[in-house]
């Protein structure tokens, strides 16, 4: 992906002073939202300043806390580059860890990321370990022959600070200094690498990856390198996202569509690290469920997720429901019972995620509610008719069966037209004989009153 694309994103001041902003995306300041993951964010902190910026062997090692925030600063950060490579078309790939941090794959040329998470003020002078790290891998792939530098962008973006005049300065896309100078930037790394004392099996390492470099490969790789400082941080990164989450589902469900996404992402990328048979994500495939997730935040639609779908819930647990002991009134078997548990845990589940997020409109699920009691009520009025005053409690139970099997196979209440998942009807009827608004023995309110009394006055 050209530089100027990403880097648009990543750097609303600096880095686009003098690079015109991409065709069809938003300005900086128009993706300034609230990050949807926030709060995991804010239960980690910056990766630490490494003490004396230098590969002396002497620096802090990463808190627990710091590392958890540079491996979530990866994957948003990679979610992002799928994003921005959507508009581009669908012939591409992005992987975490496999040639480098991100890598991203198009017919054009193959895009390396190296992502330095540092707290602020942090600097990345020609003696820094962030720097000689990244060279080393990029060196050992070099002489290892895993790139083709003729196609290959490599890309050391760090939220710190690359001084001027360091040789860092001499690789971004553009400087208040002038225009880059890979020749200037050798000069000055050759310069650092000949001074430096220090004896690290880190330090010896790097060094020794680049001495591995003739002076013109190294001039060539300087050349595909672009050094991207003072770049968004996770926080930030997030409000870009969330950004074209607004523009995919508008503003009052981008929070809800781009948690969704990410979830999906996060899960995606695991799957791919613990090698279980994902390859990189592909750009039809991250088409394909950006759309599935789009289409479900429609006018006519709510979101199913996947996690819900997956719930089961406990029989033992819910022995004491009242929609349990409907069911039980009914002679409803124990196999139906537990289906029955089932659905009433994942529509209690997602309806509430409905509402925690905002994602209903005023009274929907009221009047969702009213047309499944009404709907009930008919066949139950039907019913009580067919079997009269004195009908035995064998019939009552068999015409119990009847009505509750019409809602295990035929009742299918859309709350919108979209949202076809068949347990929203099922479970939300067990939700309202849990509440006593329907039921399914003909003489459900005396015997569950006989029932439910006695306990309660326990």
């Amino acid at each position: 992906m050209p530089v100027t694309m990403l880097a648009t994103w990543l750097k609303p001041t600096r880095l686009t002073r003098g690079l015109p902003f991409p065709s069809g995306s938003l300005s900086p300041d128009a993706l300034t939202m609230r990050s949807p993951v926030d709060t995991i964010s804010r239960r980690t902190r910056w990766g630490k300043q490494e003490a004396g910026d230098a590969m002396s062997g002497k620096s802090d090692p990463f808190e627990a806390s710091a590392a958890a925030l540079g491996y979530l600063y990866q994957l948003r950060m990679a979610l992002l580059v799928c994003v921005e490579h959507l508009q581009t078309g669908l012939d591409w790939t992005v992987a975490i860890e496999a040639g480098d941090d991100i890598e991203a794959v198009s017919e054009a040329s193959t895009d390396w990321w190296q992502l330095k998470h540092r707290a602020p003020g942090t600097r990345m002078t020609d003696a820094s370990s962030d720097l000689w790290k990244t060279l080393r891998i990029w060196a050992t792939a070099v002489t290892n022959q895993q790139i083709d530098l003729e196609r290959t962008n490599l890309f050391l973006l760090t939220t710190g600070i690359v001084p001027e005049g360091a040789a860092g300065s001499f690789l971004t896309p553009s400087r208040p200094g002038g225009p880059r100078n890979e020749a200037e930037a050798l000069k000055l790394l050759d310069e650092a690498r000949a001074n430096s004392t220090a004896k690290s099996a880190t330090a010896i390492a790097n060094y020794a990856a680049w001495d591995a470099l003739d002076k013109d490969q190294r001039l060539n790789l300087l050349k595909c390198v672009q050094v991207l400082d003072e770049a968004e941080n996770i926080m930030q990164a997030g409000e870009q996202l969330q950004g074209r989450a607004a523009l995919a589902v508008g503003h009052v469900h981008a929070q809800a569509f781009l948690q969704r996404l990410e979830g999906w992402f996060f899960q995606r990328c695991i799957a791919h690290l613990a090698g279980v048979g994902s390859g990189p994500v592909t750009g039809v495939e991250f088409d394909d469920v950006f759309d599935q997730r789009r289409n479900q935040f429609r006018p006519d639609n709510l979101p199913i997720d996947a996690d819900v779908v997956d719930l089961t819930g406990e029989v033992a647990e819910h022995t004491d429901k009242t929609f349990v002991r409907q069911l039980t009134l009914a002679g409803i078997g124990n196999a139906r019972i537990r289906m029955a548990v089932r659905d009433y845990v994942r529509a209690f589940e997602q309806r509430s995620r409905w509402s925690n997020e905002n994602l209903l409109r005023p009274g929907e699920l009221g009047g969702y509610e009213r047309r499944l009691v009404d709907e009930w009520e008919r066949r139950f009025n039907v019913m009580a008719d067919d079997l009269g005053e004195d009908a035995a409690e064998s019939e009552m139970r068999a015409q119990a069966k009847k009505l509750y099997a019409w809602v295990e196979q035929d009742a299918r209440f859309r709350i919108r037209d979209g949202c076809d998942e068949a347990f929203v009807t099922t479970g939300s009827y067990q939700m309202l004989a849990d509440d006593q608004r329907v039921g399914w023995h003909p003489d459900f309110e005396a015997r569950l009153m006989a029932l439910l009394e006695p306990a309660a006055g326990r």
